[in-house]
């Protein structure tokens, strides 16, 4: 296979939420609110935490990393959407495209990650209180936190690297309102049928790891407190 994409789709089209132009102008004000007030809540979350030093604990910054997180997991497609619904062209070019899935499945797969850190901590700070303070040290936080960046990319990697060497040669429509992988493929020319198990595998690999490890805490945390 190639190294460089050989599609001749230059661009998608996102079909987008909603086609009335009443539904376009609702939903316009409703998602800028929210966006709007996604990212001023989680701003405040974290000029709080670095700006006072009682909350300069691990707990806080993990809540901080992620405010983090979340701000940019809605700035990856929610700004194209909210312009969308505003205007007829509704393109978005194929690297544009690709950088939505890269920044969607690397910012989401790290915010999972982050979630269990987080319940580690919750863990060790109702299971062994007295060693807290040693055990979830400044060294150990920070790894833990460039850990769910690292897992993040990897899967990230994995799901974007396949696609981008699929050739595009005819439908260009895409029926959501960013980038989805599942409907992506649906649009190359060629079968699919093994890229999307290797999707699907990765994908579920790290959902159903999350969540495997939470539930292990969930049980040690009443265990030891029952």
């Amino acid at each position: 296979m190639k190294e460089v994409n050989q599609s001749a789709v230059p661009e998608f089209v996102l079909l987008g939420l909603g086609h009335s132009q009443d539904a376009q102008v609702l939903l316009f004000m409703l998602f800028l609110v929210v966006y709007v007030t996604t990212i001023i809540g989680n701003m405040v979350i974290m000029i709080l935490v670095l700006t006072d030093s009682h909350l300069h604990s691990p707990m806080y910054f993990f809540l901080a990393n992620l405010s983090f997180v979340d701000m940019w997991l809605s700035s990856v497609t929610t700004p194209k959407m909210i312009k969308d619904f505003l205007t007829e062209n509704k393109d978005i070019s194929f690297e544009g495209c690709m950088c939505q899935i890269l920044f969607v499945h690397f910012v989401g797969g790290g915010e999972m990650v982050l979630l269990v850190v987080m319940a580690y901590d919750c863990y060790v700070a109702i299971c062994k209180p007295l060693h807290y303070s040693t055990i979830m040290g400044l060294q150990r936080c920070t790894g833990l936190g460039v850990t769910s960046w690292v897992v993040g990319f990897v899967h990230s990697i994995v799901q974007l690297v396949p696609n981008m060497q699929l050739p595009f040669f005819g439908p260009r429509e895409i029926d959501n309102f960013f980038c989805d992988i599942p409907l992506i493929i649906k649009l190359a020319c060629l079968d699919t049928y093994c890229l999307e198990v290797l999707v699907n595998i990765d994908s579920g690999a790290i959902t159903v790891t999350c969540f495997v490890l939470l539930l292990i805490h969930i049980y040690d945390s009443h265990r030891q407190t029952f």
